[in-house]
């Protein structure tokens, strides 16, 4: 079990009358540590052991209950005693225990909770079993003791969608048993406490309360068993919470217990729970860069978006969901009304759907403004340039923004591609220029590439990682380069499918592989919903300068050449009959990708799903880490979290890298040194790969490098 750690101060218990007050101190969220859970066993110890206890109140300290396990503990081995170990305490002591509930009581906190034999809470309380997030399953209790609390659909409900519940909420579910108004826990708890000793209020345990109607909830349980399957694309511990409600509507509680900790220690060994905390941990990391903890952000109270199309709207709505006040800027009064419905639509559709009240709408267009006039942003404190992705027109834009924008003010480019140092160039004042990637819907996406360009003060790239904060976004660091980190990468593994698709294997089961590895779309997919258009812009841009002995793919421009662009034109890879968002294959199309063959003198072959696979992702991996070998990327860290959070990369696989080193470096390469006997110009091994492999190191011994 691992040496024990001495209790300290993070549990203290103090004797109001006769009720002892159990105080979790453990700041700052009062994370479930070995120290915690020593002090909580003792202290229902001292409870028992007491004749002047008559109650136990269980109170968390500062701004949370419980919000979880402690995610230092995460990968070590375990030190006595196991939270269930804890709850059985809780749940077994032969005096009223009550759980006060203020702030998050999330995981293992509501575990906590849910063995006391009554729960109190405040408004401002959130409730969740958020364990699936990390691949896991609750696993001390929550999924015996939920169901018999709320009934198996809520339960099962709240522990696979990992969404927290309100206090009201938790209310009406069972979950809790009252909620008073206030925002003083030791009070609240205490008043309640009191109101229960003079009632003589029982203990009253949660394990032995019986689930209600068995029979229907059984059969609910086996379609939502079919249903998760299907929907959870080979996650594992989703399955697994469904049969450890199973265990809980069918076999006695110690069963169901032993059960639930068979499964959860299955859980803990499934390399995508190693996929899952890897991400979580990344996506953390991920914003320790060297100019944000070398500066102060510059303060950023008012924003202007120059261009009101798809990109510049969802963009809008980002910042105005941040409670920032946006004017918008386009080039004619036709053009500031179609940005203005842009932006309401996304608005319109949450009224429609009642998550959203006429007047908070109202409230929040009342922030936003549109204008031909680049005077009316002179005061801004940041300008996103969202315009078409043409770098003469983007200069344009930005020798006016210089021209007009007060001394200090961020200038940020939302290019996909184009180099942020020429566009910076077109300035008097590089040092402000930044740029912001976000992805479409902005307002959606999480993903927010931050593009360093050589000029930038640190305090703007700090001000970008503040901004992205308070958009919610998931920001990465990246250097200029064609592409950026996403982009680039993109491109590389795009190639790769191209390739697959000329030597044999049709778009349709490229796509169905991408799929099976649990990507939600494939990469032809991928352009049919983007616009094929877009790519080909791109390769045409490319034309030029490309290597006039790399091996090119013409399938895509002949089907461009056709003005099949994908879902808007109705045709692209796929067939889109009446607007119909699910493509159908297209035989056309496979006579097409049969031609160039032929044009080529190519053979075609078979691929199964698994070779597909291994050329797509071997090609991903070495692009990546390429990118960061060249410092476009910081770590392999950041390449893993902008695919998992911009470009659909199964989160339980952690990202291509943490992909790559589960899979094994030394398997990867030697995938990439067969494949380029074909193909010795694209499948190059990168330097970084090579001296990895032979130095018997992985991608997170750099990212473990960059923390030190």
């Amino acid at each position: 079990m691992g040496a024990a750690i001495p209790a300290s101060s993070v549990v203290t218990t103090a004797l109001q009358g006769d009720v002892l007050v159990v105080t979790i101190d453990n700041p700052p969220v009062n994370a479930l540590g070995a120290a915690v859970r020593q002090g909580l066993l003792a202290a229902m110890q001292q409870a028992q052991a007491d004749a002047a206890v008559a109650a136990v109140l269980l109170v968390g300290a500062g701004k949370a209950f419980i919000a979880g396990a402690d995610i230092r503990e995460f990968g070590k081995p375990p030190v006595a005693p196991i939270l269930p170990e804890v709850c059985r305490a809780i749940e077994n002591l032969n005096k009223p225990v009550v759980a006060v509930l203020h702030g998050a009581a999330l995981g293992g906190g509501l575990e906590v909770a849910l063995s006391a034999h009554y729960r109190l809470a405040l408004p401002a309380a959130t409730l969740g079993l958020p364990e699936v997030n990390l691949g896991l399953l609750p696993g001390s209790g929550g999924t015996q003791r939920a169901p018999r609390l709320m009934g198996v659909q809520a339960a099962t409900t709240l522990m696979l969608s990992g969404q927290p519940l309100k206090a009201q909420a938790a209310l009406q579910a069972g979950l809790v048993d009252k909620v008073v108004e206030g925002t003083d826990p030791l009070a609240a708890g205490l008043a309640y406490v009191r109101e229960l000793l003079a009632a003589n209020a029982p203990v009253r345990r949660t394990r032995d309360l019986a689930i209600a109607e068995p029979q229907a909830a059984l059969a609910w349980l086996d379609e939502q068993k079919a249903e998760t399957a299907k929907k959870s694309r080979g996650l594992f511990s989703p399955l697994k919470i469904i049969e450890c409600v199973h265990a809980a509507l069918q076999l006695p509680f110690d069963e169901g217990m032993a059960r639930e900790r068979a499964l959860f220690m299955e859980c803990l060994d499934s390399p995508q729970r190693a996929g899952l905390i890897h991400a979580f941990f990344a996506e953390r990391e991920v914003v320790k860069v060297p100019e944000a903890q070398a500066a102060q952000p510059r303060p950023v109270a008012s924003i202007a978006i120059i261009g009101g199309g798809t990109m510049g709207a969802g963009i809008a709505v980002a910042a105005l969901d941040a409670g920032l006040p946006v004017t918008m800027i386009e080039r004619d009064a036709e053009s500031i009304a179609r940005g203005r419905a842009n932006v309401e639509k996304v608005y319109n559709a949450l009224v429609a759907k009642g998550r959203m009240t006429e007047a908070a709408q109202a409230a929040v267009m009342a922030r936003y403004t549109g204008s031909t006039d680049y005077a009316d942003i002179a005061q801004v404190d940041l300008v996103i340039e969202a315009v078409f992705e043409d770098i003469e027109v983007k200069k344009a834009v930005f020798r006016e923004l210089d021209r007009t924008c007060k001394p200090g003010a961020v200038l940020a480019t939302n290019t996909s591609y184009l180099d942020i140092d020429a566009i910076a160039a077109a300035t008097g004042r590089p040092q402000d220029v930044i740029g912001l990637h976000f992805f479409s819907p902005a307002n959606i996406m999480k993903l927010l590439e931050i593009v360093v360009p050589a000029k930038v003060a640190p305090d703007v790239v700090a001000t970008a990682f503040e901004l992205a904060r308070k958009l919610k976004k998931v920001p990465v660091r990246a250097g200029v380069c064609d592409g950026f980190i996403g982009n680039r990468i993109l491109a590389v593994y795009k190639q790769a499918a191209d390739y697959l698709l000329e030597d044999g294997a049709s778009p349709y089961e490229i796509d169905a592989a991408v799929r099976g590895f649990g990507f939600a779309m494939g990469p032809f997919q991928v352009t049919d919903l983007a616009g094929g258009d877009i790519g080909w812009a791109t390769r045409k841009r490319r034309a030029a300068t490309r290597d006039p002995k790399a091996r090119y793919v013409e399938i895509a421009d002949r089907i461009c050449e056709r003005g099949w662009f994908g879902q808007k034109t109705g045709r692209g890879f796929y067939l889109y009959p009446d607007g119909a968002r699910t493509g159908q294959p297209d035989p056309e199309v496979l006579a097409i990708v049969d031609a160039e063959r032929a044009k080529k003198g190519v053979t075609p072959r078979s691929f199964s799903a698994d070779e597909i696979m291994r050329r797509y992702m071997a090609a991903m991996v070495n692009e990546g880490a390429n990118v960061v070998h060249e410092g476009i990327a910081l770590r392999p860290l950041d390449v893993d979290v902008t695919f998992v959070a911009g470009y659909g990369f199964p989160r339980h696989r952690g990202g291509p890298m943490k992909w790559a080193d589960m899979t094994g470096l030394d398997k990867v390469l030697a995938d990439i040194e067969a494949f380029a006997k074909e193909d010795p110009l694209f499948w190059k091994p990168s330097p970084l790969l090579v001296q990895l492999v032979r130095e018997g190191r992985n991608f997170d011994s750099l990212n473990q490098a960059e923390k030190s």
